[in-house]
C-alpha cells in the first residue's frame, strides 16, 4: 500500500451536473420507455439528422444527448451508426447544430465508457472534433462581438462541448491520446485556457482535459516549450478569489506536476514555489465553513428572487386590467410586449445545469480542488521504488515513461521521481502541508453535513466531502511513507497523528464500515505505525482495539485493506514481543494470523498474514511462550503443503508476476520459519 500513486483518481464516467448540452425540450413520453427493439428512440432520431432543418437537426441532436444518458440505449445508437453520422455535424453551419452534436458524442463518450470511447476513436471522431477545434479558436474573436449583441450559441459554447468530448475521448483511449499528440492540439487546449478571465467555464474544460493528457505522456513532453509553461503559469498567478478559479489553478499545478521534467532548470524553484502555494491556499480553505455560508447566500438570493417576482406579478395584474380597457387595436400592439419575457423562456435552449445554482457550483468546485490537490500531493510523495510494502497491488505497468531519456538531461537537480527530493520535501515543509493535511484528514463538518443532507440538490457534496477526507488520508499515508519523522514534528506530532486516526477509527460505537475509508485510515496507521515502531514511541492505540480492527477488516471484501489490517497487527506484536508480561496478547493476535493464513480465500492475503506471524514470533521469551500455547509449529506445517498447492493451482491465473515473486519467497521464508521453529522447541 505505500505506493498510493497506483491509485489513478478518475473522475466519474458521468456526472450530471457536467452535461452543458443545450435544448431542453422534453422527448414524448414514449421516448423515455426505451429498449433495443423496434421502438428504440435510435433509428428515428438518427434519421433527423439528415433534415434540411437546422431546427431539427439541432432538436434531434438534444434529445439524443439526453437519451444516451441510459445506457441502456447506447448499444442500439452505436449499431445504427451514431457516431459515423454524427460526426460531419461537428462541421454543420448552424452553431447551434454544431453545440448539440457535440454535445451528444460527449455524453456517448461519458455514459458508454472506455468501449464506446476506444469505438468512437475507431470511427474517426477525432478529425472533426480536431478540426471543430481549429475552427473555434480561430473565431474566439468573432465570439466576443455575437456575446455582446447577445446572440445564443457562441463560439465558445461550441468550443466547451468539443474540449469536453476530447477530454473523455483522451481519458479513455490510448489512440485518442495519440491523435492529440500528433495533431498539435495542445496549442488549442492553452487558448481555451488563456480566456480564462472572461469565460471561467471554457477555461475549466480545457484544465480539466489537460491535466488528464498530460499525465504520464512522454510524447507530449516533447511538444513543451516556454509559452506553454508560461500560460500555466500566468494561470498560477491569477488573483481571482472566486472557488472555479481556486479549481482552476490547483488543476494548472497538477498539469506544471506532470510536466515537471520538462521545466527549464532556471525556473524550477521558482514554479515549484508557485505550484506548492497553490495547493496551500487551496487547502486552507475550510469546506465546512463556506459550504455553510454559500447556502444561506442561496436562500437569501432565492428569498430576494421570489420577492420580486411577485411584484412583477402583482405590475403584470395591473398591466392586464388595463388590457382588457383597452380597444381591440391597441391589445394587439401591447400584447406581444406583455408575453415576450414569457416566449424567451420557452425557446431558451440553455445547458442542464440547474437554474440559479451558482453557490452550489461554487461549493463543487471548491470540494474538487482540494480533492485535486490532495491527489498531486498523493503523487508528490509517492515513491517509485517498489517496495515490500506495497505488493498486494504491484502492476506490471512500466513508469520509467514519467521521466523519459532526452528530457531531462540538465533538470536532475529536482523532482526526481525516485524519491522525494530535497526542494519538493522542502516546499512542502515550507508551505505547512503535512499540517493541512492532517486538518483534512477530520470527518466533515456536521453543520455542512446537515445543510446538504436537507437540500435535495446539495445532497451531492456529502460524498464529495467525505472523499476529500479519504484523499487526505492517503496523502497522510504516502507523506509518512516518504519524508523522515522530524519534518513531520518528531515524536510528540506523530503521537499526536496516532491519538487523531485512533479517534477517527475506535470514537464510534462501531468501526467503519465505508470501504474507501477504511483502506485510506488502515494505510495511514500502518505507515504510522511503523514509524513508531522503529523509534520505540509509546503510541496510544492498545492491542485490543487493533484487533478490532483486524475483525472488522476481515469482512471488507477489499483486498489492501485485509492486508493493512494484518499487517497493522504484525507490527504491534512485532513491538510487544520485546516487552515483558505480553504471552497472552501475543496469543490473541497469532490465533487471529493463523485464522486468517488457513481460511481467506485470497493468496495476498494469506501470504501477508504469514509475514505477519514471522515477525510478530521471529524472536523472544514472550514469543516462544505465546507460540508453543497455539501450537504454531504445528500449524504452520499443516498450513504448508496447502499454501504451496493454492500458489501451483491458482498462481499464474489470478497473480502477477510480482504477486508471485512475492508469494514464492514466503513460502521459501514458512519452510525456513519452521526450522526455526524446530529448533527452538529442542531447546
Amino acid at each position: 500500500m505505500g505506493k498510493s500513486k497506483t491509485n489513478k483518481f478518475r473522475r466519474p464516467q458521468f456526472n450530471a451536473e457536467g452535461l452543458s448540452v443545450t435544448a431542453v425540450k422534453e422527448v414524448e413520453e414514449d421516448h423515455d420507455e426505451v429498449c433495443d427493439g423496434v421502438d428504440s428512440p435510435a433509428g428515428e432520431l438518427l434519421e433527423k439528422l439528415q433534415s434540411p432543418s437546422a431546427d431539427v437537426r439541432e432538436f434531434a441532436c438534444a434529445n439524443i444527448s439526453r437519451v444516451v444518458q441510459q445506457s441502456q440505449t447506447i448499444p442500439g445508437f452505436l449499431q445504427r451508426d451514431a457516431v459515423r453520422r454524427l460526426g460531419p455535424l461537428l462541421l454543420d453551419r448552424s452553431l447551434a447544430v454544431r453545440e448539440t452534436a457535440t454535445g451528444a458524442l460527449r455524453n456517448l463518450s461519458a455514459c458508454g465508457g472506455h468501449e464506446v470511447c476506444e469505438d468512437m476513436v475507431k470511427q474517426d471522431v477525432m478529425t472533426p472534433l480536431t478540426a471543430l477545434l481549429r475552427e473555434c479558436c480561430a473565431g474566439f474573436e468573432t465570439n466576443d462581438a455575437l456575446s455582446l449583441k447577445g446572440q445564443k450559441n457562441t463560439v465558445e459554447d461550441v468550443a466547451n462541448e468539443a474540449v469536453n468530448l476530447l477530454w473523455n475521448l483522451c481519458e479513455s483511449s490510448s489512440q485518442a491520446l495519440s491523435v492529440f499528440n500528433k495533431a498539435g492540439i495542445l496549442d488549442v487546449i492553452l487558448q481555451c485556457l488563456e480566456r480564462h478571465t472572461h469565460n471561467i467555464k471554457l477555461a475549466l474544460s480545457a484544465a480539466h482535459c489537460l491535466h488528464t493528457v498530460t499525465e504520464d505522456n512522454a510524447e507530449l513532453l516533447c511538444s513543451m516549450n516556454n509559452a506553454v509553461l508560461g500560460t500555466l503559469e500566468s494561470v498560477l498567478l491569477s488573483s481571482q478569489a472566486d472557488m472555479a478559479h481556486t479549481l482552476l489553478r490547483t488543476l494548472a499545478a497538477g498539469s506544471v506536476w506532470n510536466l515537471k521534467s520538462s521545466l527549464p532548470t532556471a525556473r524550477q524553484a521558482q514554479t515549484l514555489n508557485a505550484l506548492m502555494a497553490t495547493l496551500s491556499k487551496c487547502l486552507e480553505l475550510d469546506a465546512g465553513t463556506l459550504i455553510h455560508q454559500l447556502r444561506h447566500a442561496e436562500v437569501a438570493r432565492s428569498a430576494t428572487a421570489s420577492e420580486a417576482g411577485n411584484m412583477e406579478d402583482h405590475q403584470a395584474a395591473a398591466g392586464n386590467m388595463a388590457v382588457e380597457e383597452m380597444d381591440d387595436d391597441e391589445e394587439e400592439g401591447v400584447g406581444p410586449r406583455t408575453n415576450g419575457k414569457a416566449t424567451k423562456i420557452d425557446e431558451d435552449f440553455s445547458d442542464l445545469l440547474p437554474r440559479g445554482k451558482e453557490e452550489l457550483r461554487e461549493a463543487t468546485a471548491l470540494l474538487t480542488a482540494q480533492q485535486t490537490s490532495l491527489e498531486i500531493i498523493v503523487n508528490m510523495c509517492c515513491s517509485d521504488d517498489p517496495s515490500d510494502d506495497e505488493w498486494e497491488e504491484a502492476s506490471s505497468s512500466d513508469e520509467s515513461e514519467m521521466c523519459p531519456d532526452g528530457l531531462s538531461e540538465g533538470n536532475t537537480s529536482l523532482l526526481s521521481p525516485l524519491c522525494l527530493s530535497a526542494e519538493v520535501h522542502g516546499a512542502l515543509i515550507n508551505h505547512n502541508i503535512p499540517e493541512k493535511v492532517l486538518k483534512k484528514t477530520q470527518f466533515p463538518s456536521s453543520e455542512a453535513m446537515d445543510v446538504c443532507r436537507h437540500n435535495p440538490t446539495w445532497k451531492i457534496l456529502m460524498k464529495k466531502m467525505h472523499r476529500v477526507q479519504y484523499r487526505a488520508l492517503t496523502c497522510l499515508h504516502n507523506m509518512l511513507s516518504t519524508m523522515d519523522a522530524e519534518s513531520l514534528g518528531g515524536a510528540a506530532a506523530l503521537q499526536a497523528v496516532a491519538q487523531h486516526l485512533s479517534t477517527l477509527v475506535f470514537s464510534a460505537p462501531e468501526i467503519p464500515k465505508e470501504e474507501e475509508f477504511l483502506e485510506a485510515v488502515t494505510s495511514a496507521m500502518r505507515s504510522l505505525l511503523q514509524i513508531i515502531a522503529y523509534m520505540k514511541i509509546p503510541q496510544c492505540m492498545t492491542p485490543q482495539q487493533l484487533m478490532s480492527l483486524s475483525e472488522a477488516a476481515t469482512h471488507c471484501d477489499v483486498v489492501s485493506v485485509r492486508v493493512n489490517a494484518l499487517a497493522i497487527l504484525g507490527i504491534t506484536g512485532s513491538t510487544l514481543a520485546k516487552e515483558k508480561g505480553t504471552a497472552e496478547t501475543l496469543q490473541m493476535i497469532g490465533n487471529a494470523l493463523l485464522q486468517v493464513a488457513t481460511k481467506d480465500a485470497n493468496l495476498v492475503v494469506c501470504g501477508e498474514a504469514l509475514d505477519a506471524l514471522f515477525d510478530v514470533f521471529a524472536d523472544g521469551d514472550e514469543a516462544e511462550r505465546a507460540a508453543e500455547n497455539i501450537n504454531l509449529l504445528s500449524a504452520l506445517k499443516a498450513l504448508k503443503p496447502v499454501f504451496k498447492a493454492k500458489i501451483r493451482k491458482e498462481g499464474k491465473g489470478k497473480y502477477s508476476p510480482e504477486q508471485l515473486c512475492v508469494l514464492d519467497n514466503i513460502k521459501v521464508n514458512l519452510r525456513r520459519f519452521i526450522g526455526y521453529l524446530e529448533t527452538v522447541v529442542k531447546k
